[in-house]
């Protein structure tokens, strides 16, 4: 079996004007293949949820306010002097539509 020049680019020419015609049927299926690679990966992501070492990492880092009982204090006993305000609340909790 030789190897003509000559044969490869006439034989080239040939495969690719066949080709051309599909080309835009390609294309429109390569695309398709991609999107729905995207859309199938999207879903495996936002289906994943985190580990529990991953929680227990993110819960260290985070610094929880706390509340010094002498400030609950001071709020119950302000709450409990207004009692103008507090009946105010009671009644517009029972009927929020009157003014």
């Amino acid at each position: 079996m030789k190897f003509d020049t000559k044969n490869i680019s006439s034989k080239l020419q040939s495969y690719l004007s066949m080709l051309k015609k599909y080309v835009v049927f390609v294309f429109a299926i390569t695309i398709l293949l991609i999107f729905s690679f995207f859309v199938v990966r999207i879903n495996q992501i936002s289906r994943s949820e985190p580990t529990e070492q991953q929680i227990e990492e993110k819960l260290q880092t985070v610094q929880r306010p706390r509340i010094d009982q002498a400030v609950l204090d001071k709020i119950e006993e302000l709450q409990g002097q207004n009692i103008e305000v507090k009946s105010l609340f009671d009644q517009a909790r029972n009927n929020p539509f009157s003014e």
